[in-house]
């Protein structure tokens, strides 16, 4: 493998592919339930729905102070850390952008430096959703991906083979971006909410 294939496959590729996932029952079956953490919750967004959506309200929530709350951004992580083979959905809407992420615990919560952002640092990867397209971002690096919007997202991670895939959900499973590398620490699903925008986590059953 030259250098350059190396640094493309450490970024991530995008293409439809996949050995042994196709259909989208085949990735419910490695389905998990997430619950939100109100503990990382920044205070302009609010949770409902039993901590399983998030909305950005502009209206100043009173979460108490705690050292994993992002005080700046408005962003949350999920209770669970993964480190085996899950996948999830998560619906999208509202008037912003969104991201749709995984993180090591370690991101920095506290400040409005950029690299607290889900996606501008070396431990987390970020979907961005818009009406018009979507952005793939990790450690500063972004990549547009020119392909119609969809209001849902699937996730499926194989922590051990160190790959990170993001699906537009509809009748079939569109691969948007797919991420190979290495990941030491088990992943904190996460989402940043714009102004006017909300995310809730989809109802699929659990494994």
């Amino acid at each position: 493998m030259t250098e350059a294939s190396r640094a493309a496959a450490a970024w991530g590729m995008r293409g439809d592919y996949t050995k042994e996932l196709r259909t989208r029952e085949d990735f419910i079956r490695y389905s998990c339930h997430l619950i939100l953490d109100p503990n990382t919750a920044n205070e302009d967004i609010r949770l409902s729905e039993r901590n399983r959506e998030v909305a950005n309200v502009e209206v100043i929530q009173s979460y108490p102070d705690h050292p994993e709350r992002f005080d700046y951004w408005p962003q949350v992580l999920c209770r669970q850390g993964l480190s085996g083979r899950c996948y999830w959905e998560a619906e999208w809407g509202g008037d912003n952008e969104v991201s749709i992420a995984v993180s090591y615990k370690g991101i920095r919560r506290k400040g409005e430096n950029k690299d607290r952002v889900l996606g501008c640092n070396e431990k987390s990867w970020s979907l961005d959703c818009s009406s018009s397209c979507y952005f793939f971002s990790h450690n500063k690096r972004i990549a547009k991906i020119p392909v119609p919007s969809s209001s849902r997202i699937g996730v499926y991670l194989d922590h051990r083979a160190g790959t990170l895939s993001f699906y537009s959900v509809s009748d079939t499973m569109t691969l948007l971006h797919r991420v190979q590398t290495t990941f030491t620490q088990p992943l904190y699903p996460g989402f940043g909410v714009g102004v006017g925008a909300s995310v809730k986590l989809c109802d699929l059953g659990t494994r």
